[in-house]
């Protein structure tokens, strides 16, 4: 039985991995030709990228970056477990400190819980003050194809428009809603997205919130959907 504490530790939201997956799957996995470099910021206990992988025929490799021991060494061995080894490197170190710019992708479910400081639940989830800080970090990088998670109580209009600011159009996105969670609904990170929504830097409803999958591209013959993308992130 899951705990506070175990939940502390180590990431745990089923309906958001799964979602995170699937995009995975969805927008690079089944769209690359099987041989690429993928980079992964966060890989928490590993099983977004595990269960992609074993839906599909991906030929390539993907160095996933965890900073959370605790998680690191989950994820090492639910990788092991599933034989995944020669596909899906896990380290437990710094991404920043590691970057390999000959991967063809970056893909992240980063930090996007906003708050004033990161005294909350799980600190490495802090995503700055208004939850957009890691994910414009990541974009900073110039990779040629970014995969981000962007939830739409963390100032997705402005992230996205520094996607754009960096030379990204956006290629293609999924969308789902998502109930507010155990570390969403932390008092005081639940103070900061209201006060947002006062500012119309977050966007949720009474049950809800919309989390995108999205594919930040700067292949120049991709139709940019970040119009689109903006309409739909702010209209709850």
């Amino acid at each position: 039985m899951l705990t506070q504490q175990s939940l502390k530790e180590v990431f745990y939201c089923p309906e958001e991995s799964e979602f995170y997956s699937q995009c995975i799957k969805e927008l690079i996995l089944k769209q690359c030709n099987n041989t690429e470099i993928l980079v992964e910021f966060g890989s928490g206990d590993g099983t977004p990228v595990i269960n992609s992988l074993l839906e599909t025929n991906f030929k390539g490799k993907i160095y996933g970056f965890e900073l959370n021991e605790s998680a690191y060494e989950v994820a090492k061995s639910n990788v092991r477990k599933h034989e995944l080894d020669s596909k899906y490197i896990v380290k437990n170190q710094s991404f920043f400190s590691s970057l390999n710019k000959n991967a063809e992708y970056l893909i992240s479910n980063p930090p996007y819980i906003p708050a004033i400081d990161n005294n909350i639940y799980q600190p490495l989830l802090h995503g700055g003050i208004d939850g957009s800080e890691i994910a414009r970090k990541l974009l900073s990088l110039s990779y040629e194809n970014v995969l981000l998670m962007v939830s739409s109580y963390s100032n997705p209009q402005s992230l996205i428009e520094y996607a754009i600011s960096q030379g990204y159009s956006t290629g293609n996105f999924m969308i789902s809603p998502l109930n507010f969670g155990y570390y969403s609904s932390e008092p005081k990170v639940k103070s900061t997205i209201l006060e947002m929504q006062k500012k119309g830097l977050a966007f949720y409803s009474e049950n809800i919130y919309l989390l995108a999958g999205v594919l930040f591209t700067r292949n120049q013959t991709t139709v940019d959907l970040s119009s689109e993308l903006i309409q739909i992130m702010t209209s709850l």
